[in-house]
């Protein structure tokens, strides 16, 4: 049964947005703060906070439409009662969806289900002088127009402050289970169709299996491991001990790499790190900034990145500039030609009005 909301929370309050946006100087848009130390640090502004609430949820088309600053916990207790799901997997429940779709991180199952960026079909967004923007369609189909909804996802609120989000559903696996191993990751990864995730800290080797019993069953043999054995996961939240710590960061290398990353992230004294193998995602964890400091240099050498996650506050972001700043910068001067928008949170400075055009 569809779930369709007419007077909705989030067209409520537009109005007192845009209007705060465009009188601002400077606007930080805010959510759970879950991600808030994701990136750059923002250098001031004030702060706006997108409506939440459920806007139109119909499960026989497999979309939701929300107001971003809906927590993802709310999400995931809807979409649940239906027997779906939308695989956004943010380390904290409380995270609010405009504030995953904005700083772009993926879950840890991109494996089976892919990127953030393809869940995301439609977005509504404030401009810095306060207009409301539509970019996306509502239906999976959507294929017309320029593609804004992506161009959003990683933007942390550099080009828009995002309003209302519609996402792509899903039904939700009857089944899942985490399985522990000694087996070869890569040799693993290799012998399976469809993992949801295969997670490696050196040592051990934790792959999420997802759908019908038997079929998880089976898979599992087929890579080695016992069907038997293994951890239930409830939303996938049961998983291997994702590195924590005061100073977390996450890498992006080519997955042929990760064999050769790994012994290099072993000598850093303290470092915690669990990859997953398959994408090139790293996840990194260390007592103090030194130890990020140096997992960067380490990921640099092996022709990948680090995003800052959480604490080291000192350490610069995101390690220099990104190869497509350019790019970027030309983006950002179209959206938003003063840089209003969270400065600061992107590197480099929004290029001046006039190169715009």
């Amino acid at each position: 049964m569809g779930v369709s909301v007419t007077a909705s929370p989030v067209l409520d309050r537009l109005d007192e947005l845009r209007a705060a946006v465009a009188a601002a100087g400077a606007v930080l848009p805010v959510g759970a703060r879950t991600h808030w130390d994701v990136g750059n640090p923002a250098v001031g502004g004030v702060e706006v906070r997108a409506p939440a609430g459920i806007v139109a949820y119909d499960p026989a088309e497999l979309t939701v439409t929300v107001g971003a600053g809906t927590t993802v916990g709310e999400l995931a207790a809807v979409l649940g009662d239906a027997g779906q799901e939308c695989p956004l997997d943010p380390r904290d429940l409380a995270a609010t969806v405009g504030g995953v779709v904005a700083t772009g991180l993926s879950g840890p199952r991109r494996l089976r289900y892919g990127p953030l960026r393809d869940r995301v079909l439609e977005v509504r967004f404030v401009t810095a002088d306060g207009r409301l923007v539509k970019g996306g369609g509502p239906t999976v189909k959507n294929v017309t127009g320029y593609d804004v909804p992506r161009l959003l996802v990683g933007s942390l609120g550099t080009i828009g402050v995002l309003v209302q989000v519609t996402l792509r559903c899903q039904p939700r696996a009857r089944f899942a289970r985490w399985f522990p191993s000694t087996a070869d990751p890569f040799d693993a990864r290799r012998r399976m169709f469809r993992p949801s995730c295969v997670a490696w800290d050196g040592a051990t080797t934790r792959v999420l299996l997802e759908g019908h019993p038997d079929d998880v069953a089976a898979e599992a043999r087929a890579a080695g491991l016992d069907p038997g054995a293994g951890v239930d996961a409830v939303l996938a939240d049961a998983g291997p001990p994702w590195p924590d710590g005061p100073h977390r960061g996450r890498i992006s290398v080519r997955p042929s790499r990760l064999c050769e990353l790994a012994p290099a992230l072993d000598g850093i004294d303290g470092l915690r790190w669990l990859a997953e193998v398959g994408v090139g995602t790293v996840h990194v964890a260390a007592a103090d900034p030194d130890g990020l400091v140096a997992a960067r240099r380490v990921a640099s050498a092996h022709g990948g990145w680090l995003l800052r996650e959480a604490g080291a506050p000192r350490v610069d972001g995101y390690g220099g500039p990104p190869p497509n700043l350019a790019i970027l910068e030309r983006i950002r001067a179209a959206f938003d030609p003063t840089g209003k928008l969270s400065p600061g949170r992107l590197p480099g400075e929004p290029a001046p009005a006039a190169s715009a055009r």
